[in-house]
């Protein structure tokens, strides 16, 4: 489609047409599903990113398998919403197609869910994603900060909260079970929303709330339906809560509310505090 300091951006209508040309350097737009088929392919020739078609996602999430895959490899990878482009025809994935899904080397490198094909292939030929060897990347981010300096901190995982979060409203990612509950005390936030797990056998997806209320901490738990278990950034501006304990409930968090304001709910008593 277009080339600029010795990089490409290269649509075509099959992962099948990826091969050693590719290495490095160019961004491969090809119109199959990004599904772990496709992305074993590609995955040898090593292109500098990959954009492909979710295939509307499908059962399991198959469309969009393969992102995972990629990014274990270290190949930043987005896919585009299966209504926006064709299958089949990389001409039209590129001019018409909108991100649905990023992995989290096309997300470092500046690609977000909602920009144009086109918009993303520009900024995977100009950004790196920085670190792309196997290991965690951490996501933090402060997205809000009370007048008394407290903050809600995303973060994927309680793992990656620091000492300074005592302080702070945690939205994270991993279970409110007996081990996450570890971990919860360990750091003893201000107050904390982490995911459900889909509740789990005996609700061990929630367990933590109990054992967190009898220390005093307020906490809460998103519905892993209204946002994917791992991913605190989803949980935070798109879940809703399934379960909290009591001292959440003191500060006004209720079931049904969105993360979003049960995170404001829990640093707001921290203000008025």
């Amino acid at each position: 489609m277009w080339e600029s300091g010795g990089r490409r951006v290269i649509a075509m209508d099959s992962a099948r047409y990826v091969d050693a040309r590719n290495r490095d350097s160019d961004v491969v737009v090809p119109a199959s599903y990004l599904g772990v088929l496709p992305a074993r392919l590609m995955a040898p020739h090593r292109p500098r990113a990959v954009i492909g078609h979710d295939g509307c996602i499908g059962k399991d999430g198959a469309g969009i398998a393969g992102l995972w895959y990629l990014e274990a490899l270290g190949i930043p990878a987005a896919a585009a919403d299966g209504m926006s482009a064709e299958l089949g025809n990389g001409v039209d994935l590129y001019e018409t197609g909108v991100i649905s899904r990023v992995n989290v080397l096309a997300e470092r490198a500046g690609v977000n869910e909602g920009m144009t094909v086109s918009e993303a292939a520009e900024i995977l030929i100009s950004n790196d994603p920085g670190d792309i060897t196997a290991g965690t990347k951490i996501r933090r981010e402060s997205v809000m900060t009370s007048d008394t300096g407290r903050e809600i901190i995303v973060t994927d995982s309680i793992v990656f909260a620091l000492p300074e979060d005592t302080k702070n409203v945690l939205v994270t990612a991993g279970h409110t079970g007996r081990s996450g509950a570890k971990f919860l005390l360990e750091v003893s936030p201000h107050g904390f929303i982490c995911s459900d797990g889909g509740m789990s056998k005996n609700k061990a997806g929630i367990a933590g709330l109990e054992t967190t209320e009898a220390h005093g901490l307020a906490g809460a738990c998103c519905d892993a339906w209204s946002a994917p278990v791992g991913d605190a950034f989803k949980a935070y501006y798109e879940g809703s809560i399934s379960a909290c304990n009591q001292p959440a409930r003191d500060r006004g968090v209720e079931v049904g509310m969105s993360v979003r304001d049960a995170a404001a709910a829990l640093l707001q008593e921290a203000k008025d505090a």
